[in-house]
């Protein structure tokens, strides 16, 4: 049986977006190339310490819309959650029924453009309510889940700059937004599940 989706409209509090990036400068990949490097093994770029994924449906080394992925999470704060969009520069993620967090992720790259002809940019950017009160109670009161997550995509944005060949002459960039309790994502809907 399909598990269900999980979108921002059914969490609890405050929409949190938030985005962390890295600037690479001189990489040998192509910015299509490195995606590509991404959606063939994510795991590879998560870190094992803070979070595991593993493909429970789809082929191994290939990313579709559909697959799924189990992320046991340092804490307890695993669950799981489905692909919902695979293109040469981006793939996105929504979270499933039981995730810690209500909503969806995506991960992209884009080259060039105004930070110069030889600099790509990957970029995590996330849409999301904690699941419930208690969760965010415990992850965004107390601030631990925060301090986890956040360590895991600053390292899958410095594994990703390692993977390129080329150099982050910045540190990854953190940018967190709290939208109001009752505000949604116009394009947060059920159509992404």
């Amino acid at each position: 049986m399909k598990k269900p989706a999980q979108p921002a409209s059914t969490g609890s509090g405050p929409l949190f977006e938030r985005r962390y990036w890295i600037d690479i400068t001189h990489p040998t990949l192509s910015a299509r190339a490195l995606m590509e490097a991404v959606q063939c093994d994510v795991a590879h770029f998560s870190p094992d310490l803070l979070a595991q994924f593993e493909k429970t449906k789809g082929q191994e080394r290939r990313l579709r819309q559909g697959d799924e992925f189990s992320i046991k999470i340092l804490g307890p704060w695993n669950g799981s959650v489905r692909v919902t969009e695979v293109t040469p520069e981006c793939f996105e993620l929504i979270t499933l029924e039981n995730h810690p967090e209500a909503g969806r992720i995506k991960f992209s790259v884009e080259a060039a453009g105004a930070r110069g002809a030889d600099t790509v940019r990957f970029e995590i950017h996330s849409w999301a309510r904690s699941r419930d009160g208690l969760v965010a109670f415990t992850y965004d009161t107390l601030g631990l889940g925060k301090r986890v997550q956040q360590q895991t995509w600053e390292l899958f944005c410095q594994k990703v700059a390692e993977a390129s060949g080329g150099h982050a002459p910045e540190p990854v960039q953190v940018e967190t937004i709290e939208h109001a309790p009752t505000a949604t994502s116009t394009s947060d809907s059920d159509a992404h599940a």
